[in-house]
C-alpha cells in the first residue's frame, strides 16, 4: 500500500493512500482550490457519510443531500453544488463501468499506460492534463507499473519536475509544486 502525503492531513492521506476512489474524488476536486483542500475533500465525505466512502452508495444519493453535504461548513470545495453532482457523475460511471472499483480502471485486464490513459480520459471530469497527471500519479507514488505508463504521461511523468501533484511527497515538494505552478500562470499571462 502506497503511503501518500497530498493534504499535510493524516486521516486524509490515509484515506488516499488506502482507497483508489478517494484518489479519484481527489483528482476530480482539484481545481480551482488549493491542492491539499481537493484532496482533502475525499476524508470530509466519508465522515459527512458516516464512515464510508462508497461509489454506489454516492451515486445513488439523493443530489440534494448529496450538495449539503459538499456545502457543510468547512466546504469541501469553492463550488459546492457543482463539484458534489460531479462527484456523483464520476461514481456513477464507476459502478456502472467499472462494477464500483476504481482501481479496476488502471488494474482491469493489465491495460498498458496508454489503455490507463485512455480509460481516465473517459471519465467525466477528467480531460488529457487531469488524466495524464493521474497516470503519473498513479506510477510515481500508487504502484502503478503499467507498461509504458511514463510515455502516456508525457512530462509529467519525468522524474523530479515538480509540475503536478504526481511529484508531492513532503511539505516542500508541495510547496516547490505551487511555486512551479505559479510560475507556468505567470508565464501563461506574460
Amino acid at each position: 500500500m502506497p503511503t501518500l502525503h497530498l493534504t499535510g492531513e493524516p486521516d486524509a492521506d490515509r484515506l488516499l493512500s488506502e482507497s483508489p476512489l478517494a484518489l479519484l474524488i481527489g483528482m476530480l476536486l482539484d481545481q480551482q482550490v488549493p491542492m491539499e483542500t481537493a484532496f482533502a475533500g475525499p476524508e470530509k465525505l466519508r465522515v459527512r457519510m458516516g464512515g464510508t466512502l462508497d461509489a454506489r452508495t454516492i451515486a445513488d444519493a439523493d443530489p440534494e443531500a448529496m450538495a449539503e453535504l459538499f456545502k457543510e461548513s468547512p466546504a469541501i470545495h469553492r463550488f459546492p453544488g457543482s463539484m458534489a453532482a460531479r462527484v456523483q457523475t464520476l461514481c456513477r460511471t464507476i459502478v456502472d463501468d467499472w462494477h464500483g472499483d476504481a482501481s479496476a480502471i488502471w488494474t482491469e485486464g493489465e491495460p498498458s499506460g496508454a489503455e490507463v490513459l485512455k480509460r481516465l480520459k473517459a471519465l467525466p471530469g477528467f480531460g488529457d492534463q487531469k488524466a495524464r497527471i493521474f497516470l503519473a500519479l498513479l506510477g510515481k507514488q500508487y504502484g502503478l507499473d503499467a507498461e509504458g505508463w511514463e510515455q502516456a504521461a508525457g512530462d509529467y511523468a519525468q522524474p523530479g519536475s515538480f509540475r503536478s501533484v504526481a511529484d508531492i511527497v513532503d511539505h516542500e515538494s508541495l510547496l516547490t509544486v505551487r511555486a512551479h505552478k505559479k510560475a507556468m500562470k505567470a508565464a501563461a499571462k506574460g
